[in-house]
């Protein structure tokens, strides 16, 4: 007996297709889609959300070196010019040293992001630069259901029948 709907869809197809429907719902916290769909969504999407609570106070924090370019007043960086062993100048960019804080996870929250990644999609905003979908769940997502029961972080809402084909649509939304 099969535990999930095949959706009409080939295994691979499937997984691709439940995975950018779960990326999108945690991305924009709403989507349309058919009402089966919803459903097999709304289970993927409980159960990373659910993940995501247990592991969110799960880190640490370390001082890490960071060693980068030095920059001036408009955002360059500063050089230098250098004698090298065999008489030539050239220009060297001044590095300098700093001691940053920063979330260092633990073994189960950096399992907790690797299970969540095989979920969804790496995604990149509008300038190219990637947004960390994993990190959205722990600091946003998760402790806004912390005190909630298990499960129930969806709701499905019945739109109706869609007018190509007649498809039952839903609107799945975080709570």
């Amino acid at each position: 007996m099969a535990t999930n709907r095949k959706l009409g869809k080939t295994t691979d197809i499937r997984m691709a297709m439940l995975k950018n429907l779960t990326t999108d719902l945690i991305m924009y916290g709403k989507i349309e889609t058919t009402l089966s769909r919803a459903k097999e969504v709304k289970s993927i999407a409980d159960s990373i959300i659910s993940l995501a609570i247990k592991e969110k106070d799960n880190f640490e924090m370390v001082d890490v070196k960071v060693i980068k370019a030095k920059l001036d007043s408009k955002g360059n960086k500063q050089t230098e010019l250098v004698k090298s062993k065999n008489g030539k100048e050239y220009l060297k960019v001044v590095k300098e040293e700093k001691i940053e804080k920063r979330q260092k996870d633990m073994p189960t929250r950096l399992n907790a992001r690797k299970k969540i990644m095989k979920k969804i999609n790496k995604v990149k905003d509008s300038d190219g630069n990637n947004i960390d979908l994993p990190s959205k769940l722990f600091n946003e997502i998760a402790p806004q259901y912390a005190e909630k029961n298990i499960g129930g972080y969806t709701r499905i809402i019945k739109v109706g029948p869609r007018r190509g084909d007649g498809a039952e649509v839903a609107i799945l939304q975080l709570i």
